[in-house]
């Protein structure tokens, strides 16, 4: 198997894809919103990826994080709201619940498409001064808050046979610019790193997370996470905590540097056990598939125990009431 989760160019596969994948069997698929055009059809590529690999329990992603970041979009899909909304509520008990059945709801709808995985929660602690990328994604700009509320956004998606992915580890929050544009630095002293670390490390037993494109450089000024081995070993896997399926951030964002097949390379050295390659175009995955060695063991092991609980399921009328039931109570608890 490749360590490499790969994005498709449209909304079918095209011929040179299926035999790409058929020969390379990839980790995993990430979906877009160019992917998608309306649920029948979407149902049938998932379907088609499942039957092309073999792998009933494949991870099919998407970022559907809600508010701004959602590829699955009304009029075929329902709206979402951003975490930070919904984290708005009279006491933290009711925030937590709110957050319970949004995503259990949330990963409903996604397991009807089949699709197993979506790239959230979002744990990074946003800063006053830093870009508005993170933002309102975020659930909260204290460290115990956050993590409880990315603990009821799993546990939702889990009730709805869906696999979470916290990100963006170590921590994005303080970063002063966009890594889809160019290279954070981010020069905070170690303890407010470690305060930025917290909400990850009370989430350690997660099964998924994504690194952050982002140089620490009170921990490594050369590298960012995702390419430190330093960063990697010391601060994801030993003081974190975190030892599940670590996937990078995707290769093609402008805070990497050097060709995508050197930057999948990269990350894998680095540590990560799967590189995310998103754009979907077959020059750079037969680049990739080229550079880069089969799937380690132990990484292999990750991934398994990663899927192991998710579960697609029928689109229906019942469960389309039951999506309703949980917004309805979403809603409620305001």
């Amino acid at each position: 198997m490749l360590p490499v989760i790969f994005g498709l160019s449209g909304t079918t596969l095209t011929a040179d894809e299926r035999d790409f994948f058929k020969a390379c069997k990839p980790a995993g698929f990430i979906l877009f919103a160019r992917n998608v055009d309306h649920p029948t059809q979407l149902r049938a590529l998932t379907d088609e990826l499942r039957a092309l690999t073999g792998r009933e329990q494949l991870p099919i992603l998407i970022d559907q994080e809600g508010g701004r970041i959602a590829r699955l979009t009304p009029p075929n899909w329902r709206n979402w709201p951003s975490a930070a909304a919904l984290a708005q509520a009279p006491d933290m008990a009711r925030a937590t619940e709110r957050v319970r059945c949004n995503y259990e709801a949330l990963g409903l709808e996604l397991a009807a498409m089949g699709i197993t995985v979506t790239c959230a929660p979002v744990l990074d602690i946003p800063q006053p001064d830093a870009h508005d990328i993170i933002g309102d994604r975020a659930f909260a700009s204290e460290p115990e808050r956050a993590a409880a509320l990315g603990r009821a956004c799993l546990d939702g998606l889990h009730l709805a046979g869906v696999e979470g992915v916290i990100k963006h580890i170590p921590g994005h929050g303080r970063a002063q610019s966009d890594s889809h544009e160019s290279l954070p630095r981010v020069d905070a002293s170690e303890d407010a790193l470690q305060w930025d670390c917290q909400p990850f490390a009370d989430l350690a037993s997660a099964s998924m997370a994504m690194t952050a494109h982002v140089v620490y450089e009170a921990w490594d000024r050369e590298h960012c996470a995702s390419v430190s081995a330093l960063v990697i070993r010391e601060q994801i896997r030993e003081h974190i905590g975190f030892q599940g399926l670590l996937i990078s951030d995707d290769l093609d964002m402008k805070a990497l540097a050097g060709d995508i097949p050197s930057r999948a390379a990269a990350v894998l050295h680095a540590g990560c056990d799967i590189a995310l390659n998103c754009w979907g175009r077959l020059d750079d995955m037969h680049g990739i598939a080229e550079r880069v060695p089969g799937m380690a063991d132990e990484a292999a092991r990750r991934l398994e125990a990663a899927t192991q609980r998710c579960n697609i399921v029928p689109d229906s009328p019942a469960l389309a009431a039951r999506i309703d039931a949980l917004i309805a109570r979403r809603d409620a608890l305001q």
